[in-house]
């Protein structure tokens, strides 16, 4: 059985797919100081609603790591939730997630909280991306989790999408399809987008 993509635009996106986590792996060692830089940029320049649910991230595969920008969110009054995969083809689901509460290790390796914690509806998604363009479109890792969900969440309310990113994942144009959704913004290290 063939697991490789078959459309061009699947292709596409798994040689960039490719290149991009070699990318990140070589470059993964340079990260001195990037997490907080990251996190003033954030801080600084970009308003959350007061008291909104942020929904992050654990970081994995030498993503950008959210957690000192999370420690200026929660010191700002916003809860912190931490999304749960809930099956391959199901939207994420994102929980509360209290500093020192037990993370549990999912299927795929990442670290999530207890079904015991409380189940919220995030106001604002922070969303870890293999590579970015400056029209604010993501590629992800092909799963397709964080477009489902930011489709069913805006079923319901409005929900602010904010990719993090070390600068180096910018590219020209990431190919995008019918289903691939636009973010609102993209944090940096050193820039907005």
């Amino acid at each position: 059985m063939n697991h490789y993509p078959s459309t061009p635009l699947q292709e596409q996106k798994h040689r960039l797919r490719t290149a991009m986590r070699e990318k990140r792996r070589v470059s993964a060692n340079n990260a001195d100081g990037t997490f907080n830089k990251l996190a003033e940029n954030f801080l600084h320049n970009i308003a959350l609603k007061k008291g909104g649910v942020v929904a992050s991230y654990c970081a994995i595969h030498q993503e950008i790591d959210p957690a000192q920008l999370i420690d200026g969110l929660r010191a700002q009054g916003h809860p912190i939730a931490l999304p749960v995969i809930t099956g391959k083809r199901e939207p994420l689901i994102f929980r509360l997630y209290e500093q020192g509460d037990r993370l549990l290790i999912n299927a795929m390796g990442v670290l999530e909280p207890a079904s015991t914690a409380p189940k919220v509806e995030p106001d604002v998604l922070l969303i870890p991306l293999l590579a970015f363009d400056r029209q604010r479109n993501r590629l992800g890792y092909g799963a397709g989790y964080y477009d489902r969900t930011i489709a069913d969440l805006l079923t319901r309310k409005p929900v602010l999408t904010i990719g993090l990113a070390y600068a180096y994942q910018e590219i020209a144009e990431i190919p995008t399809g019918p289903n691939d959704v636009r973010l609102d913004s993209i944090v940096t290290e050193i820039a907005i987008f």
